[in-house]
């Protein structure tokens, strides 16, 4: 039986070449590559490797998660995506999985584990954790109800908040500063907002919201004395 083809995408390489490394050790698993998130060599190497699996880790990718899963969609469209990160939260894993990311595994499980869960993804499954399992359920349960409805009554009332930053031209900082939240979260919200309207970039997230309607505020007056 052919091994599994894996391509591993993060931008700590030395994390990278560590983990390539451990995975050697399985007979049934072959690293075929791995790379940054934006290596601008990123989509030919993967057409020409085609792996049956990619891993990604979204917290510290310098491409916006949404922007590079297309990228990778793109480029290898037979191949499953599994994100493999540090984070801790569910709303992260809900985007991700709204994104289309077969499986969301923890850098702390061990070895044994990870290499469970991606040879389950090879096979068709999806692996998210058990305490993550009951959010991300609803949220795309959420996600199908609300199917036949206008692209901005999919988001919820912060997401829309989000995208009206957006529209109104402000950047991750100053959305957090304006709305009262971390970076991380308004990054959360960002990819989630990508993954309800179907683009891959803030620009396409705007060009939609402007054609729902959604428009800039009007600036506040310059009083002149």
């Amino acid at each position: 039986m052919d091994p599994i083809r894996l391509w591993l995408v993060d931008d700590h390489s030395l994390l990278t070449d560590a983990l390539a490394t451990r995975l050697a050790a399985f007979t049934d698993l072959w690293v075929a590559g791995r790379s940054a998130s934006d290596d601008p060599r990123l989509s030919a190497r993967l057409e020409r490797e085609r792996p049956a699996i990619i891993t990604v880790e979204p917290d510290t990718a310098r491409v916006p998660l949404a922007e590079l899963l297309g990228v990778l969609r793109a480029a290898a469209p037979e191949a499953r995506l599994v994100a493999l990160t540090g984070s801790k939260d569910p709303e992260r894993a809900l985007a991700a999985a709204r994104l289309g990311v077969d499986a969301w595994i923890s850098k702390a499980s061990g070895m044994t584990h990870l290499v469970e869960v991606l040879r389950g993804v090879a096979r068709g499954d999806a692996w998210f954790p058990p305490r993550f399992l009951g959010a991300v359920l609803r949220g795309l349960r959420d996600d199908v109800n609300r199917v036949g409805e206008g692209p901005l009554d999919q988001l919820s009332a912060r997401e829309r908040e989000v995208l009206g930053c957006m529209v109104d031209g402000m950047r991750g900082p100053q959305i957090a500063a304006e709305l009262g939240l971390s970076t991380n979260t308004v990054r959360t919200h960002t990819h989630s907002v990508y993954a309800k309207l179907g683009v891959h970039s803030r620009l396409q997230a705007v060009s939609a919201a402007r054609a729902a309607g959604l428009l800039p505020r009007p600036k506040d007056p310059v009083h002149m004395s």
